[in-house]
């Protein structure tokens, strides 16, 4: 059966073009729950994936239950609503939807681009609390925008298939490149660089043991108390008068990220005028979370002076570096190292998915320590990386938002497509 000859329902938005009609989904295609697996058939040298509610697979089995080239609506958990497009055979969990035996002049491609840009509205048909589902009802009734031209859906399946490819391979690219910052920070922070910009080899450079493994001979290792002073910033809750005090700015645990400051929500405190040079920040300090999940644990991040008269909280550690022996950007550089984390995580008090140091531990952080020179080839080298990721994640961002200025536009009607092709 063709859609001219289904049902139509009136609309509820914007009058549709000429050509266009809205479809109860139930009408167009048939909506199968999928069955349950056991956790037990699921192997790490699985062949198919098994696709229940959640966005990325639940594991991986020898067997599947639904062809390729399936959409798919989660039923139930909080990614329910969420619309994937399967490429390969998989097993359809009994948290999943799968759309099938669809009607004819109604592509496949398609569907799936006017349900993705639905998603929300499909996200919004959730019921229940605890664990929120989509019973199968809703999304039979749920109503979409069709134009009966196979072609005009074609072209725009085509138009916007091509975008999500672009964007596809410019995550994995930025993936690929994320993989290889990270070996190249674990190569520049163990080997450095020679004076020729080449990474040392124990085969051509001389090396040396050291509390931290085979080091350069041109290196040492210092604790990081006799390169810095480490202060513990204002405690909160105290009240002062307003006479001889002020209210300022602080950043706490939330806004020290993993190498960089989230600034988006400051909060700010009052405290005596006379222990203002004890808290304030000054440029060049390296910040250092005193604890928080293990994730948060020890970042460093460097204050370049956003805020005019920032101070820290005390689970905020504010490190001032002797800046002739190390760099600041340097030092946040190596604490999100494999070497940081490591000190961090053993070093650290820890409960249930929560860790915290003192200042005490902090002050025993063992550091790689290059020459100045050293130090800044090293930074410019990962500056260089990260740059390409930067440029990458932008490009990404202008795909995303191609994407989403096309959905509206295409899958509305609002700019039509094919209908010089089907003359």
């Amino acid at each position: 059966m063709e859609l001219a000859e289904l049902t139509t329902i009136p609309t509820t938005e914007n009058q549709l073009p000429e050509g266009w009609m809205n479809f109860r989904l139930g009408v167009v295609c048939k909506i199968k729950k999928g069955v349950q697996f056991n956790k037990i058939e699921l192997s790490d040298a699985g062949v198919f994936p098994c696709i229940n509610g959640g966005i990325e697979p639940s594991g991986y089995s020898d067997l599947w239950n639904t062809h390729e080239n399936t959409i798919t609506i989660s039923e139930g958990g909080n990614s329910c609503g969420y619309v994937n497009f399967i490429k390969t055979k998989f097993w359809s969990g009994g948290h999943c939807y799968t759309l099938l035996d669809l009607k004819e002049n109604l592509d496949k491609k398609f569907l799936y681009q006017v349900l993705k840009g639905r998603q929300n509205l499909i996200m919004d048909l959730r019921v229940g609390s605890g664990l929120p589902n989509i019973q199968q009802k809703a999304i039979k009734e749920f109503e979409i925008p069709l134009p009966q031209s196979l072609i005009e859906q074609r072209q725009i399946a085509a138009i916007l298939t091509k975008i999500d490819e672009a964007i596809t391979q410019t995550e994995a690219l930025i993936a690929k490149y994320n993989r290889l910052k990270t070996g190249l920070m674990q190569d520049l922070l163990s080997r450095g660089i020679d004076e020729q910009g080449r990474i040392r080899n124990e085969a051509t450079h001389a090396f040396k043991d050291s509390p931290l493994g085979r080091i350069p001979v041109e290196w040492g290792v210092e604790k990081l108390s006799k390169l810095a002073k480490i202060t513990a910033g204002v405690t909160l809750g105290k009240e002062y008068a307003e006479s001889g005090s002020i209210e300022l700015p602080y950043l706490r645990v939330a806004n020290v990220q993993d190498g960089y400051l989230d600034l988006s929500d400051i909060k700010y405190v009052r405290v005596p005028i006379a222990q203002l040079s004890r808290y304030k920040l000054e440029i060049g300090d390296v910040l250092m979370n005193e604890g928080g999940d293990f994730d948060k644990l020890g970042r460093g991040s460097v204050w370049q002076g956003q805020i005019p008269n920032c101070l820290h909280q005390n689970h905020v550690f504010k490190v001032r570096l002797n800046q002739k022996a190390m760099l600041p950007e340097f030092l946040s550089l190596f604490s999100s190292s494999s070497f940081g984390k490591s000190f961090f995580i053993l070093s650290s008090k820890q409960s249930t998915n929560l860790a915290s140091i003192n200042k005490n531990q902090l002050s025993e952080f063992p550091i790689l320590k290059p020459c100045i020179e050293e130090q800044i080839s090293i930074l410019e080298t990962i500056h260089r990386q990260s740059n390409l990721i930067l440029e990458m994640e932008k490009h990404l961002q202008k795909l995303k938002s191609l994407k989403s200025g096309l959905m509206q536009d295409l899958l509305s009607g609002r700019v039509r497509v094919g209908q010089t092709a089907e003359k």
